[in-house]
């Protein structure tokens, strides 16, 4: 379904490939707060973003202006091409209709059945009935719930109620799919079970689908890149890996932290400056480097003893991403410099975290 001509020029702005959203210096300030302030970003046809950022970082702000529900101070929006910020409200009405939203509560309405929630934005668009009750039950079956086509939200678990939310996000057929912390009501078990049928989806129809969300789970779950905003700026950008791999702002480091390997507590708090016992490293690996037999060979190779205390290697987009904490006893500076070094070589991020006046 492709959007109307206008008489007047519309600004399309080329990108050598098909984007379906394209943000460009986007500022929108609420008197003296800046909500978003100065974002620039694409979302690619068919491809899985994330944007992940704490309550207040602009979040809601950019969604809202995605679908003009919110006018840009400065900046633009591209939409398939298609820059929206002069769009009167009425030539934004077909716009709106290439934008499904998946909601954080459903919004359903409670005196409608399943299949009549799914086929109402069919209804509001005009179209014939029978069309508007065969397109729900194509997606009712799509998102498993052909046997409550009849049923009210009432009846319904949390995870039904929002597959049946995403039923009717695709019920005109959108280019994109606007996930708007549409996990964050449900238990672990049902978000791994929504989080599948999402990119069940995006695989199935090639839909393209923007996760607005707080949670990294969801990030490391199903997207192919993920964009950390906080304070209405993007901070950092790239594919899901590599940013778990290295986060380089301070806040991509702090919603990761929520899901990998940390230092216990009881040894952190016995940390010091200066020398001790033991020395603790924390030594990160991604790719090849995760890949090889790193402690084994660095025991081979440098003389010491060397303890792992904790850590682990979980696997993002099939790439292994490591954290692993490890006591090296007696180390003095010539010897540390010798195993940092050593490890450094093999594609390890290295960070002397202190020293323990004891074995840890």
């Amino acid at each position: 379904m492709s959007l109307p001509n206008r008489a007047d020029p519309i600004h399309i702005q080329p990108t050598g490939r098909e984007d379906v959203v394209r943000l460009v210096g986007l500022k929108r300030r609420f008197g003296a707060t800046a909500a978003l302030d100065g974002v620039s970003l694409t979302v690619r046809k068919g491809e899985i973003l994330g944007i992940i950022g704490r309550s207040g970082a602009g979040k809601s702000t950019l969604i809202r202006c995605l679908n003009g529900l919110e006018r840009a101070n400065s900046g633009e929006v591209f939409i398939e091409g298609r820059e929206i910020g002069r769009l009167s409200e009425r030539e934004l009405q077909p716009l709106r209709r290439r934008i499904g939203v998946v909601f954080q509560h459903f919004n359903l309405l409670s005196a409608k059945t399943v299949e009549e929630n799914v086929a109402l934005p069919l209804k509001i668009e005009g179209r014939p009935r029978a069309e508007r009750l065969a397109r729900a039950a194509e997606l009712l079956q799509l998102v498993g719930l052909s046997e409550k086509a009849r049923a009210y939200p009432a009846s319904l678990s949390g995870g039904q109620k929002q597959r049946v939310g995403i039923a009717r996000a695709l019920a005109a057929r959108p280019a994109l799919l606007l996930s708007d912390e549409a996990t964050s009501a449900l238990d672990p078990e049902t978000t791994r079970s929504i989080l599948t049928l999402l990119k069940d989806i995006n695989s199935r129809l090639g839909l393209t689908i923007l996760l607005i969300t707080h949670e990294m789970e969801v990030i490391r779950s199903i997207a192919d890149r993920v964009a950390v905003i906080d304070a209405g700026r993007i901070v950092e950008e790239g594919t899901v890996w590599q940013v778990f791999a290295n986060p380089k702002s301070e806040i991509t480091r702090s919603l990761i932290g929520s899901i990998r390997p940390q230092l216990p507590s009881e040894i952190a708090s016995r940390l010091v400056p200066g020398e001790g016992a033991e020395t603790i490293l924390r030594i990160d690996v991604a790719g090849e480097a995760a890949r090889g037999a790193l402690l084994s060979d660095l025991a081979a190779a440098v003389p010491g003893q060397f303890r792992l205390v904790q850590g682990g290697v979980d696997h993002v987009q099939g790439q292994p991403v490591g954290t692993l904490f490890l006591a090296v006893a007696g180390a003095g500076a010539a010897h540390l410099a010798q195993v940092t070094t050593f490890l450094k070589d093999r594609g390890a991020r290295v960070e002397v975290l202190g020293h323990v006046a004891g074995p840890v």
